[in-house]
C-alpha cells in the first residue's frame, strides 16, 4: 500500500498534533485498505456498519501499537498528548463516516472512544518486543474482526488477519511514523529536550 506521508514544506516544524493528525489520517488508510484486502478474499461484510465496527477495531490496533512505538521516541507527557490527538482525529473520521452513512443527529465520537480505551486495556496486556506485537497480540486482533463480520469463512478470517494483514499494516505504519518522525534514533524538533520512558 502506497501513502502520502511526508510534507511539501519538510523544514518547517509541526507540533505533536498536526503530526498526530497526519499520522491519524495514515492510520485510517490502512485499516480501509485491510479492509478492502479481507472483503477481495471474500470474507463477508454485509453493511456499512459492520464495516466501520472492522475499521474501529483495525483502528484501535494501530492506535495501540502507535503508543507502545512511542515509548521510545516521546517522553511521557508527549506520548499522551500525540496519543490522545491521534485518538481524537481518528474519532472525527469515524464519526463522519457514521453521519454520512446514518445522518446527523448522534454523536458517534464518544463510543469509538469507549471502545479504543477497552482496547487499549486489553492490548496492554500482551507482549509487543522487538517493535512487534506478539502472537497474542496478534490473535486479539483477529478474534475482534471476526466477531465484527460475518459468519462465512469465519474460522479463516483470524489467520487472515495475523499471516496476512498485520504484517502489511505495521509494514505501512511504520513507514508513516518515520516519515512523521523521522528514524527511531531521531527525535522530533519539539521532543529534542525530553528523555524517553522506559518501556
Amino acid at each position: 500500500m502506497r501513502i502520502r506521508s511526508r510534507w511539501n514544506d519538510k523544514k518547517k516544524q509541526r507540533s505533536l498534533e498536526e503530526v498526530a493528525g497526519v499520522l491519524a489520517f495514515i492510520e485510517w488508510r490502512i485499516a480501509g485498505q485491510a479492509l478492502l484486502n479481507l472483503e477481495n478474499e471474500g470474507f463477508q461484510t454485509d453493511t456499512q456498519l459492520q464495516r466501520l465496527e472492522v475499521l474501529q477495531e483495525l483502528c484501535a490496533f494501530l492506535v495501540h501499537v502507535t503508543d507502545r512505538v512511542m515509548h521510545t521516541r516521546l517522553d511521557d507527557e508527549q506520548r499522551q498528548r500525540f496519543i490522545v490527538a491521534l485518538a481524537l482525529k481518528l474519532a472525527d473520521t469515524y464519526h463522519d463516516n457514521r453521519v454520512d452513512f446514518e445522518g446527523r443527529g448522534q454523536n458517534f465520537r464518544q463510543p469509538f472512544i469507549d471502545l479504543l480505551n477497552r482496547r487499549m486495556a486489553d492490548y496492554a496486556e500482551f507482549r509487543f518486543e522487538d517493535g512487534a506485537p506478539g502472537y497474542a497480540f496478534k490473535r486479539y486482533l483477529g478474534e475482534c474482526v471476526t466477531n465484527s463480520m460475518g459468519p462465512r469463512d469465519s474460522k479463516w478470517i483470524s489467520d487472515q488477519v495475523m499471516e496476512i494483514e498485520v504484517p502489511a499494516m505495521l509494514k505501512t505504519l511504520r513507514k508513516g511514523i518515520d516519515d512523521q518522525l523521522g528514524a527511531e534514533d531521531d527525535k522530533p524538533a519539539e521532543a529534542a529536550g525530553g528523555s524517553a520512558p522506559s518501556a
